[in-house]
């Protein structure tokens, strides 16, 4: 039995035999801990019936591991200088399809309907680039696709931001704009000792739920994001502050005054201690007096 991908030796051979090097600004790293790939795949709970789609699976390391547990993987990869190798790689598993394409660029719904007919549970699974997450996830989450959630690695920092609540430090607008669309939690830390080439960063895992609806009701959805986007602007400065400057502009400040008073939201309080209720509020009575 051949060892897993994942396992330093093997990765080692792969990349010398394929003369492969690592190119910065794709943000690639490789895991070579087999353990932390196989816990990833046991937080997205596949079952035999699953699909799995991946995002950047660089030389096959989770990819394998999918393969295990799915009945259907696809992944996209941007890099050709990858896709002899993991043609190779993978070519046990005749159930795993790569795409050589951007993520960003893909239409991903029409994928799944041609790649994945049948397959009632599908579930998004990746050690996604540090530098892409946030443009990653949100299309992912806007697209409204036949998902049920989404379990990627992603910079420590950014998964702590991205399931913050209302309070902390960490929380702002992109802990508003995820949870809007599913559930958030960070289920397992990740060292950078077990990536090659070894990141600046640690790294979490995080696992997003897809909501069946908001949890919240809007009049106007691209609004309530402008609203949530400016009272985050200046992070020191108050809400009526922000939304003054970054929103409604000076000309208006006695609207957004009494739009605060309407909202029962204090002007000297900050952003990030209104809940995503609160914004909610605000941003429907908001749009009434701008």
């Amino acid at each position: 039995m051949e060892r897993d991908i994942a396992v330093p030796s093997r990765t080692r051979e792969i990349l010398e035999k394929h003369g492969f090097s690592f190119k910065k600004s794709l943000g690639q790293n490789f895991l070579i801990d087999t353990n932390i790939l196989r816990n990833i795949v046991d937080f997205a709970n596949l079952t035999e019936g699953s699909g799995a789609i991946e995002i950047g699976p660089g030389i096959g390391a989770l990819t394998e591991q999918l393969a295990k547990k799915a009945e259907k993987v696809v992944a996209f990869e941007i890099d050709q200088r990858l896709l002899p190798i993991l043609n190779e790689t993978l070519a046990p598993y005749k159930h795993v399809e790569i795409i050589h394409q951007d993520i960003l660029e893909a239409e991903v719904r029409s994928m799944i309907e041609e790649k994945m007919q049948g397959i009632k549970d599908i579930m998004v699974v990746a050690n996604l680039p540090y530098y892409v997450t946030t443009p990653i996830l949100m299309k992912l989450l806007t697209e409204n696709l036949p998902v049920r959630g989404i379990v990627v690695m992603l910079q420590k920092e950014v998964a702590d931001r991205i399931a913050a609540r209302p309070g902390t430090k960490d929380y702002g607008s992109l802990s508003i704009a995820i949870q809007y669309y599913s559930e958030a939690e960070v289920v397992m830390t990740v060292p950078k000792t077990v990536f090659v080439p070894k990141p600046n960063v640690d790294s979490a895992v995080i696992r997003l739920t897809l909501r069946t609806k908001p949890p919240v009701q809007l009049t106007d959805e691209k609004f309530f994001f402008e609203v949530v986007r400016a009272s985050f602007a200046q992070r020191r400065k108050t809400i009526y502050n922000n939304l003054v400057h970054n929103l409604a502009g000076k000309e208006k400040k006695e609207q957004v005054t009494l739009a605060l008073e309407k909202a029962n939201i204090e002007a000297k309080r900050r952003g990030e201690t209104l809940s995503m209720e609160e914004f909610a509020q605000l941003s429907e009575v908001l749009k009434k007096y701008l």
